[in-house]
């Protein structure tokens, strides 16, 4: 296994360079195109947040690696190299498994423990396998992460230790209050119909506001996401319901004339609501009420200067940052650190093993040739032999080559699922003079049966 990721994210970098350093869908795709082009890398797959950029690669040398692999996220993110070399941070083999599975985990999000990212881990998985760029060791590592994650959730307390950057912001917002009591009759309006603005929708039609407007581009999305909210509309007799619409994104100055409350999360590389906007919808509603604005778009959907104009309380990705910082630690944090750790060295055994499987492979397609050449020979030799006698030598020639290779080959298998076993495969092949295009062929055998089998069990 050779494993390499590189990257930043909001431990590593203030948010004034995430903001830059952000990457849309078409140059997701184009930098796994380009970094699966470059020399060093096999595969590859990259998880694009809006507080980190990671780029994981099966690379063959080390260095060369780190260096295509730096330059390729600078060039597709637009950021120049020499200003984000000193914020990236590389991780290599077990380090970039744990890497990713405390990530998995929630342990290194801006809010710990939440379980978001669970689905960004997925996404980025499957863009893997749609553009072919994440082959065995990816699949195998994605799947496993989507794993651990949930099995963090389910056996330890992580959730209370977190929420989502949603919930989070909300909060943060209502300064300390309850969010349902904050949140309660009041119009909200949500720009953006992608999976952050759905559950921004989802979390306030539950809080209890009584109105929700959504904003996008593209009017069909906006509307399947307003229909969707109707399954958290109050089934109880007297119970408070709210009202759903979608519109336009040219309707967006209107609106926020009439919101309380505006959440923001698009792909766009552009202010969204610019101060100005924000000033003349105050103007406009001609009535004292705050206006609350969540911005969880990276880059920044609103403008950052709209926080000084009176009545207004903004709290953006860089503010979620500094108040995290300061988030209690839950005690589980600790079994989840466990679990991680655990999870990693089972899946390095299980790397190393697999590793040294196509060697034992061909071993045996080696052996079996032996037996059938011989057997080919003693008939040559003795062929008065019935059809049972020959059927009970082979049999009999047979089981002794099984006999002989069984224990050598579980024990290899042993040994090199251990820490430093990845020269066994080696050995092996030197002390049988294995042909390595007949070991290759069985690995690339492998690698498409289990291609396949990792699409089917996302």
């Amino acid at each position: 296994m050779s494993l390499l990721v590189v990257g930043l994210s909001h431990r590593s970098a203030p948010v004034s360079v995430l903001e830059h350093a952000s990457l849309s869908a078409d140059a997701q795709v184009k930098l796994l195109q380009d970094t699966l082009a470059a020399e060093p890398a096999t595969e590859a797959t990259v998880l694009a947040t809006c507080n980190r950029i990671e780029l994981y690669a099966d690379v063959d040398k080390f260095h060369a690696g780190v260096a295509e692999l730096s330059t390729l996220l600078a060039q597709h993110s637009g950021v120049g190299l020499d200003e984000l070399t000193p914020y990236l941070y590389v991780h290599y083999e077990d380090r970039a498994v744990h890497h990713l599975f405390s990530v998995a985990c929630g342990l290194d999000s801006m809010v710990v423990g939440e379980g978001q990212i669970l689905g960004q881990i997925k996404d980025a998985l499957a863009l893997g396998q749609e553009l072919h760029t994440a082959g065995r060791l990816l699949n195998d590592l994605f799947q496993q992460a989507l794993r651990v994650g949930k099995r963090a959730h389910s056996e330890t307390g992580i959730d209370r230790a977190g929420q989502s950057l949603v919930t989070f912001g909300l909060e943060q917002l209502a300064t300390g209050a309850d969010v349902d009591a904050w949140a309660r009759g009041k119009r909200a309006l949500v720009i953006g119909a992608g999976s952050m603005s759905s559950l921004a929708a989802a979390t306030l039609a539950r809080a209890g506001v009584a109105e929700i407007v959504v904003a996008n581009r593209t009017a069909a999305r906006a509307e399947r996401l307003v229909q969707l909210l109707d399954q958290y509309r109050p089934t109880a007799p007297g119970g408070r319901g709210f009202a759903a619409r979608a519109v336009e994104m040219s309707a967006v100055p209107g609106e926020l004339a009439r919101a309380d409350v505006v959440v923001s999360c698009t792909g766009a590389t552009g202010l969204v609501l610019t101060a100005d906007a924000v000033e003349d919808a105050l103007r406009t509603r001609g009535r004292p009420a705050p206006l609350a604005l969540l911005d969880l778009a990276m880059p920044r959907d609103i403008d950052a200067g709209a926080h000084r104009l009176d009545g207004v309380r903004l709290v953006d990705i860089e503010t979620l940052a500094e108040a995290s910082a300061d988030a209690p630690m839950a005690a589980d944090v600790d079994r989840v650190r466990t679990i991680v750790s655990d999870e990693v060295a089972a899946f390095g055994a299980a790397q190393r093993a697999a590793h040294i499987t196509p060697t034992v492979v061909a071993l045996r397609a080696m052996a079996a040739d032996v037996v059938n050449s011989e057997v080919a020979r003693l008939e040559s030799r003795l062929p008065g032999l019935d059809e049972k006698q020959r059927a009970e030598v082979t049999r009999t020639v047979r089981r002794v080559v099984d006999k002989l290779l069984h224990a050598p080959t579980v024990r290899v298998k042993q040994l090199a699922s251990e820490p430093g076993g990845a020269g066994y495969a080696d050995a092996l092949r030197e002390l049988f003079d294995l042909d390595p295009q007949t070991v290759a062929a069985v690995s690339r055998a492998d690698l498409n049966d289990t291609d396949g089998v990792g699409r089917g069990r996302v």
